[in-house]
């Protein structure tokens, strides 16, 4: 039997009023400028790939929730052109918007991106780890090793693949660890002749700067499409933020700060034009309505929600034309030479949480003036679509749609 080499992505956020982590991976000294340059680079060139994969996504479910992390899925298979080569390599780089770029600036790019996303701040906590369980019996390449840990922070856990049912708990307890419990079974089953996994955790815990008042919470109506509705619970909150509408793609647009440098930004599509608003989503799009935003008086309405999405990426990338690397003939000899290596599978699993964070955290904000002027309306009581996203790099952390908040 051919051995293949097993891939698992592991994306969780959770947005909730307790507690925080510490970042796992914070170099002291970042990147030089040019680093800095190719981290921005990085991050435009990421948002275009996810918002690529959005709508693939959306256009095969177009009722279904969608929650998914670019940044996540981009950081592993990019840790993964350190061992690809000639066409299985060009595909990935074609794949993930990332052609035309030097490996030199790729990979240092990332480096730069990993450590500024997680350096450790007061109001939130964003950690980006990668690992790699090796099989004693593959021996990769030195080199691959140490780029993939002085590049991406990856670090290599001795894995016994021959006893599956033993690397699966082990692989799990890691992805519950660094978690904090919110996953716990990201793998259900290891291929056998797997001899390596590499996992990818990016956890993002946050409070608002504005917290909602659990007291003003009322259970509401949500459309669905069509003419059927669920029950939500809709927190309800007033105050100056940066919201605006597009004419042109018929929508409204809000961005809500949590605290630190971290923000959500909500696009609600007028009744009927959800469709049209996913079409048009690129990198382009979201920086032109990034312009169309002004600081004012706003009601919020949003429900309070969970949602989550598990991903098949060798079938999902299959849409993106990547492909080789799941192949037999793939060409993953940088990180193993005399091994027939390819990629087994791949998990991306994404879970989010949103809710006011509680009657002592919303207590704490005490009260804001507001001007007197006509409030901007944004009543999230129908589905939306929402990205989180890190201001001063900038980075697209997180792209989700919420067609119905019961998650049927």
């Amino acid at each position: 039997m051919n051995p293949t080499l097993g891939l698992g992505l592991l994306l969780a956020s959770l947005l909730a009023e307790d507690g925080l982590v510490r970042a796992g991976f914070a170099p002291k000294v970042l990147g030089t400028w040019k680093g800095r340059a190719a981290a921005q680079e990085l991050s435009r060139r990421n948002a275009d790939f996810g918002f690529k994969l959005f709508k693939k996504l959306t256009s095969r479910s177009p009722a279904s929730n969608i929650f998914i992390s670019p940044l996540s899925i981009s950081t592993a298979f990019s840790m993964l052109c350190l061992g690809a080569q000639d066409s299985t390599l060009a595909e990935i780089k074609q794949g993930f918007n990332l052609q035309n770029l030097p490996d030199r600036t790729l990979h240092e790019g990332f480096r730069d991106l990993i450590q500024r996303l997680s350096q450790a701040h007061h109001g939130h906590n964003l950690d980006l780890e990668n690992a790699l369980f090796v099989d004693r019996k593959l021996q990769p390449q030195q080199k691959f090793l140490t780029n993939a840990k002085n590049l991406y922070g990856a670090e290599t856990i001795t894995t016994n693949f021959q006893d599956l049912k033993a690397a699966r708990r082990e692989i799990n307890d890691y992805v519950s660890q660094k978690t904090r419990g919110n996953i716990n079974e990201l793998i259900r089953h290891i291929m056998p002749g797997t001899l390596m996994l590499l996992t990818n955790c990016l956890f993002f815990r946050g409070r608002w700067l504005q917290e909602f008042d659990p007291n003003a919470t009322k259970e509401e109506d949500f459309l669905l499409d069509g003419d059927q509705t669920v029950k939500v619970s809709m927190m309800h909150h007033g105050g100056m933020y940066e919201a605006g509408r597009d004419d042109q793609l018929p929508c409204s647009i809000l961005e809500m700060p949590f605290q630190d440098n971290i923000s959500a930004v909500f696009i609600l599509p007028d009744e009927g034009k959800m469709k049209q608003v996913e079409e048009a989503l690129s990198a382009s799009t979201f920086e032109r309505w990034r312009g169309l935003l002004n600081r004012r008086v706003t009601n919020v309405s949003l429900p309070r929600f969970s949602i989550s999405g598990t991903y098949d990426l060798k079938k999902t990338l299959s849409y993106l034309g990547i492909r080789k690397i799941f192949e037999e003939h793939g060409d993953l000899t940088r990180i193993s030479p005399h091994q027939n290596l390819k990629i087994g599978e791949a998990v991306h699993k994404a879970k989010l949480k949103m809710d006011e964070h509680g009657a002592e955290a919303a207590a704490s904000s005490g009260a804001q003036t507001l001007p007197m002027e006509k409030p901007f309306s944004m009543k999230m009581n129908r589905p939306f679509l929402l990205a989180i996203k890190e201001k001063t790099v900038p980075a697209v952390l997180f792209l989700g749609k919420l067609a119905n908040p019961s998650g049927k």
